[in-house]
């Protein structure tokens, strides 16, 4: 009997000492597989942060382009009016001075109005939080201004309670990319632009009326890489980015993201 159990307890500390070093290295294999997806996930994370940064600084630099540009080619050109107009009353025709007057007020309430704007663009991040609504809507008022293009915007269904700034930082700069593409490209006069909250995923389509292009020879050209850009920050946020297009039919853009 002693024997046995001690032939048993031999066994068992022979099959103990056997697992061990097999349950170690299970041990070590599982930990070497979550520190690697850790890392992996660490490494999205921070690419993710350094394209959201890219971003914003990009949104930042085209808005003081378009305020130096603003207040070089319309308000100056507002107050320059203002001046003629108040230098060409003379006391000698009473009859004109009021007229010009009024005149010289309106331009005056109109460079007040132009500053105003100019304010809500500088609010830059603050835009975007209020919304994409909004924010679309201040991005149109300036392609507006410019009289070249007919601009169709609308928005289907309600947005979500709780805004996501940052996944609405990057596709605001989308609709910014694709919007520039028009205008440097497209040679377009009219655009639709669709933002529609479907249950499950948000949706986005900008339509141009303009020369279009072969999307086969998309890499080559410079248009190309604007669109590139969209795809790729399309992504980013975990949505997919379809673009047609064919030679004197237009454009379209349509931004698919899960949003909840």
């Amino acid at each position: 009997m002693v024997n046995n159990e001690i032939k048993n307890l031999v066994v068992i500390a022979t099959l103990i000492f056997l697992m061990l070093p097999i349950a170690l290295l299970i041990y070590v294999s599982l930990y070497n597989v979550r520190k690697k997806k850790y890392i992996e996930e660490k490494e999205k994370l921070r690419l993710a942060n350094e394209e959201l940064i890219k971003a914003q600084h990009e949104i930042r630099e085209q808005t003081m382009q378009t305020i130096g540009t603003d207040l070089h080619d319309n308000i100056g050109q507002i107050l320059s009016l203002t001046a003629l107009t108040l230098k060409s009353i003379k006391s000698e025709e009473p009859s004109k001075v009021l007229p010009k007057v009024n005149a010289a007020v309106e331009l005056v309430s109109r460079s007040i109005q132009e500053m105003r704007l100019l304010g809500k663009l500088l609010e830059g991040d603050q835009l975007v939080a209020k919304g994409l609504d909004e924010a679309i809507k201040q991005e149109i008022n300036w392609i507006e201004k410019s009289g070249s293009y007919t601009v169709k915007y609308s928005q289907i269904g309600a947005g979500p309670i709780v805004v996501d700034a940052n996944r609405d930082l990057i596709l605001f700069r989308i609709i910014q990319e694709s919007l520039n593409n028009i205008i440097k490209h497209a040679q377009a006069t009219k655009i639709k632009l669709t933002l529609s909250y479907l249950p499950d995923q948000l949706q986005l389509c900008i339509v141009d009326n303009g020369v279009g292009f072969d999307t086969k020879n998309l890499v080559l050209t410079q248009n190309g890489m604007g669109l590139q850009n969209i795809q790729k920050r399309t992504a980013l946020i975990g949505g997919e980015a379809l673009i047609n297009s064919s030679l004197s039919k237009g454009t379209t853009v349509t931004i698919s993201i899960p949003y909840s």
